[in-house]
């Protein structure tokens, strides 16, 4: 059995290397440098000019729309790096916290011609790592040289792409009885990822019978809220009530999925939040930064539930989209269980926003 790692694993090596900044090389007819626009480096943005007079700044096209630059490409928007474009300047253009300060980024030039593969998979990675979704790539000729001398990560863009949207398959490490203030009979499984992702958990509040209907609650990790007591969410909240109902009903699962800020990771949804105090709202504040809505995989919670032996749910959710999204993995939802909060001052628009532009039922 080789040592050496297989394409998934690779693809693991690839996001911790763009955390730190460390270029990925994409495999496809020619060759082309990732960098992270959010971990560049002036010293690796100079060598890269060094070694290529094709490099291109990468953005979604919903942080295309904030700047008001047209996304030719449809789900994202190219523009070319002359060699006086500084690092500040790329940062500013990923990086929405100076936006109202200084709003004229401009002029870009554009890049229209040719397919758009690797840039479309340059950003599913990034995202992925779950850093600002804006890459800066660089096409090489010959990158022999520095893959040796530089011991880089290889991903050849033909076996990547189908992985990065591949349901993630998780392995039920280990369990142990866990009595909590809600239900004394608790029991916590911890399931991890084959990526070396974050772990995700699974608490089992007494005996659910998996042929009847489990009382479940799918709720995404939320720091601030769930640790901190934050008021601008109901996030901890919601977690304590659908606790204390599994423990007053007698049985229930609680799915603790670790896709913190709907899936955009801590740091981005603290500045999703410093947008906020600007006055944009939730789902405003995400697309500036350049995500989706929603960027969570519930495809981690079917998988879950079925490695337990549930098929038949009461879902306690106020969101019909994580219905369907059941449904759509084969897990029935026999009905749905309301999980209303009080608000306070602090996540009224909040509130709002969800139950507006969200679809939650609230």
């Amino acid at each position: 059995m080789p040592f050496g790692p297989d394409i998934r694993e690779q693809i693991s090596r690839a996001r911790t290397d763009l955390r730190m900044g460390v270029p990925v090389v994409l495999r496809a007819k020619q060759d082309a440098l990732l960098i992270p626009a959010e971990t560049l480096l002036d010293q690796r943005l100079k060598e890269l000019h060094n070694i290529s007079d094709d490099i291109l700044l990468v953005l979604t096209a919903k942080r295309a729309l904030t700047l008001k630059i047209g996304a030719y490409d449809k789900d994202l928007v190219r523009l070319n790096l002359s060699s006086e474009a500084e690092l500040d300047w790329i940062k500013s253009v990923a990086n929405p916290s100076d936006d109202l300060k200084n709003p004229l980024k401009g002029p870009f030039q554009y890049k229209r011609e040719g397919e758009v593969r690797i840039e479309r998979l340059a950003l599913s990675l990034v995202k992925s790592a779950q850093l600002l979704p804006a890459a800066v790539i660089a096409y090489v000729k010959d990158t022999e040289t520095l893959i040796q001398n530089n011991k880089l990560t290889v991903l050849d863009i033909e076996e990547t792409a189908p992985l990065l949207s591949e349901a993630v398959v998780l392995t039920d490490i280990v369990s142990a009885n866990l009595p909590i203030a809600a239900a004394e009979m608790g029991k916590l499984h911890i399931f991890r990822p084959k990526t070396g992702a974050e772990e995700h958990y699974a608490m089992k509040i007494g005996n659910p019978s998996p042929s009847e209907p489990v009382l479940v609650r799918i709720h995404s990790a939320c720091f601030t809220g769930d640790v901190l007591g934050s008021l601008k969410c109901d996030c901890g909240v919601q977690l304590q009530s659908a606790l204390t109902q599994m423990g007053q009903s007698g049985s229930g699962i609680l799915l603790y999925l670790n896709q913190e800020g709907r899936g955009i990771g801590l740091a981005n949804k603290m500045r999703a939040y410093s947008l906020q105090n600007e006055g944009f709202d939730t789902v405003e504040a995400n697309h500036r930064l350049g995500f989706e809505d929603d960027e969570r995989d519930f495809r981690l919670a079917s998988s879950i539930l079925k490695d337990l032996g549930i098929s038949k749910i009461q879902l306690m959710t106020n969101n019909p989209a994580k219905i369907l999204m059941m449904e759509r993995n084969h897990i029935t939802v026999s009905n749905r269980v309301p999980l209303i909060t009080d608000r306070n001052e602090h996540n009224e628009a909040y509130m709002d926003t969800k139950a507006k532009k969200s679809g939650h039922l609230l």
